[in-house]
C-alpha cells in the first residue's frame, strides 16, 4: 500500500537512517528500558491505527487468523528486544551496542539449518566465525581498561540480537499479512506483555521526564517506531532480499557516526576492526552471486 506514496528503495534508506539515530534520542529519556519500550509501542500503535482509520483500510482477520499467533509471538519478542537494546545503550556506547545488535543476521544463518533443515555452506561458516571474531574484538577481551559495564552492555546487545533474530525467523512463516498490518499487530502484542512487565518492575515514572525527555520520547515512539517501522516492513515486501540487505547496513553506519561525531564516544582500533568484521562478513553472507539463483 505504502509503495503508492514512496519508492520502496527510498523507504528503506529513510527507515535505516532514522533507525541509526535511535541511540541519540534514547540517551535523553530518563525512564526505565521497559517503560520506554511500552511507550514506544503505544505511541506507534496509536499512530498506525489513526492512519488505517483515515485510509479506511481494515485488517483482513479472516484471511490471516491462522498467522495471528505467530504475529503475537513475534510482537512479544520485539518488545523485549527493545528492552535489551535500550539497556545496551545504558551500559556501553551506542556504536558498540549497535554493532553487537547487528550480530542478529549471523544468528539467523546458524538457526536456519536447525529450523529449516538447510545446510550451511563453507561461505556461511566463514562468515559465522569471522563475525564471531568481530564480537570478541568489540568486547575488548584482554584489555584491562575495559570496564564491566561495557561487557554487560555487549551482553544486552547480543540478547537483543537473539530476540531480533527470533522476530526475523517468525516473520518467515508469516506470508499473508501486509507490512503495516503486521507492524500494528506486533505492537499490540508488545503492549499486552509490556504493561504487566512495567507494572511489576519500574512502574510509571513519566512525571520525572523533563521537556527534552518528552520531545525525545515522542520522536522515538512516533517517528523511530510508528512511521519508520511501516516504511521498513513495507519496503521489504517490494525489494529483492539482497538489495534490502545491503541498504540495511545504513543503520549501523549512521549509529557509529552519531556515537563518535555527535555523542563524542570513543572507539578503540580493535573495536573498529571488530565492527568491520561483523558488518563486512554478515553483508557478504547476504550477497548472492549473479549466476546463482535467488529467491
Amino acid at each position: 500500500m505504502m509503495k503508492r506514496f514512496m519508492n520502496p528503495r527510498l523507504m528503506l534508506v529513510i527507515s535505516m537512517t532514522v533507525f541509526g539515530t535511535l541511540g541519540l534520542f534514547v540517551r535523553n529519556i530518563s525512564v526505565s528500558s521497559g517503560e520506554l519500550a511500552l511507550y514506544r509501542a503505544i505511541l506507534a500503535a496509536l499512530l498506525i491505527a489513526v492512519f488505517l482509520f483515515f485510509t479506511k483500510e481494515k485488517i483482513p482477520f479472516r484471511e490471516i487468523k491462522k498467522e495471528i499467533p505467530l504475529l503475537l509471538l513475534s510482537g512479544v519478542a520485539m518488545g523485549f528486544n527493545w528492552i535489551f537494546l535500550f539497556e545496551a545503550y545504558r551500559y556501553t556506547t551506542v556504536s558498540v551496542a549497535t554493532l553487537s545488535y547487528y550480530f542478529a543476521p549471523v544468528i539467523v544463518t546458524v538457526a536456519c539449518p536447525i529450523l529449516f533443515k538447510e545446510k550451511m555452506s563453507a561461505k556461511q561458516w566463514i562468515c559465522f566465525f569471522m563475525s564471531t571474531l568481530g564480537i570478541i574484538l568489540i568486547t575488548g577481551l584482554g584489555d584491562l581498561s575495559v570496564g564491566n559495564n561495557h561487557f554487560v552492555g555487549i551482553l544486552f546487545g547480543l540478547g537483543a540480537a537473539c530476540l531480533y533474530a527470533t522476530v526475523i525467523l517468525l516473520n518467515k512463516f508469516i506470508k499473508k499479512v501486509e507490512g503495516i498490518h503486521r507492524t500494528l499487530l506486533q505492537f499490540i502484542a508488545a503492549i499486552l506483555v509490556l504493561v504487566p512487565y512495567v507494572g511489576f518492575t519500574s512502574g510509571v515514572t513519566l512525571a520525572d521526564l523533563n521537556g527534552t525527555g518528552w520531545v525525545c520520547l515522542l520522536i522515538v515512539g512516533l517517528v523511530h517506531t510508528g512511521v519508520t517501522y511501516c516504511l521498513y516492513f513495507s519496503s521489504l515486501k517490494e525489494l529483492p532480499g539482497q538489495k534490502a540487505a545491503i541498504l540495511s547496513y545504513i543503520d549501523p553506519l549512521v549509529a557509529v557516526l552519531v556515537s563518535v561525531l555527535i555523542l563524542g564516544e570513543d572507539m578503540a582500533v580493535m573495536q573498529v576492526i571488530g565492527g568491520v568484521l561483523i558488518l563486512g562478513f554478515t553483508l557478504w553472507n547476504e550477497i548472492t552471486p549473479k549466476n546463482q539463483k535467488t529467491d
